[in-house]
């Protein structure tokens, strides 16, 4: 991605019975356009008795972006929001000032066959004027985001703006996260058509970039205007997410961002004093890390 581009291996880590793998905030790359925080959770096979289950925990500052690829989640929030989330459809949630929720392999596949749960967890930080904004839930089915078909290879734009489309999912600044899959080599047009900084994110294949070839569990990060020709190997799978970055610096303890060290604090004493807004029904607490 000429000589400003980056590389970053994914970094794998283990929550209980499923492997996560972070792509950032990286050390040389803390954002990558307005996106803060990127969890690829999976694949895993979820056999009987050990099942995703993460309690009740807060948010202040950013939406959650939540994208399935293969399997189920349940998320319940302080909104009152009850969804599931199946593959291809988007979980959107605004934490604005402050809310909680919990995410839990739903009921009914509890006790079932083995099945398999792939997908990603994204936060995007919020401007700074809309970081106090009241929390928010929006879910979008995959039938309602824009698809379409270039030569044999797939495009969904799952947020944000891109290749002439809008995504519905209510997003508070420019950005864009799109879904690529391919059947044959592809040479991707990104010069143009996305604007910002821009995270290539390999899920599965490869790509040539810069007389390189990179494979799946990497990203590479760069400027739309500074990306060099890409071309997708066949049977490969990519998410391109990114945007226009903020002027402002953001801070990131735990699961607070904001563009206040204050109000990070103040999030910090507010969740030790279970002060935090709850899940209808929940008294799980994941308690705040020293």
């Amino acid at each position: 991605m000429s000589n400003k581009g980056l590389i970053i291996e994914e970094r794998s880590r283990d929550i209980g019975d499923f492997l996560v793998g972070r792509l950032i905030p990286f050390r040389k790359k803390r954002m990558v356009g307005p996106f803060i925080f990127i969890d690829h959770i999976g694949p895993t096979t979820v056999k009987k008795g050990h099942y995703m289950d993460v309690d009740q925990h807060p948010h202040i500052g950013l939406s959650t972006l939540t994208y399935m690829l293969e399997g189920q989640l349940q998320h319940k929030d302080s909104t009152g929001t009850n969804q599931r989330i199946s593959p291809g459809s988007v979980n959107w949630m605004v934490a604005g000032k402050g809310v909680a929720h919990t995410e839990r392999t739903p009921k009914n596949l509890r006790g079932t066959s083995e099945f398999i749960v792939h997908g990603y967890q994204i936060w995007v930080a919020l401007p700074k004027e809309q970081e106090d904004t009241e929390p928010k839930f929006y879910h979008f089915e995959a039938n309602s985001l824009p698809r379409w078909n270039d030569n044999g290879t797939e495009f969904c734009l799952i947020a944000g703006k891109g290749y002439s489309k809008t995504s519905p999912v209510p997003v508070h600044s420019q950005l864009f996260m799109v879904e690529i899959k391919t059947k044959q080599r592809y040479e991707l047009q990104i010069k143009g058509e996305l604007q910002g900084e821009i995270g290539i994110c390999i899920v599965k294949g490869a790509i040539e970039a810069c007389n390189d070839v990179i494979k799946e569990g990497n990203m590479l990060v760069s400027k739309t205007e500074d990306t060099c020709s890409v071309v997708l190997q066949p049977e490969t799978h990519l998410l391109l997410f990114g945007g226009q970055p903020f002027k402002e610096e953001r801070y990131i303890y735990w699961n607070f961002v904001s563009s206040s060290i204050e109000k990070i604090e103040m999030a910090k004493l507010r969740w030790q004093n279970k002060e935090f807004p709850k899940v209808n029904n929940d008294n799980t607490y994941i308690a705040m890390p020293k």
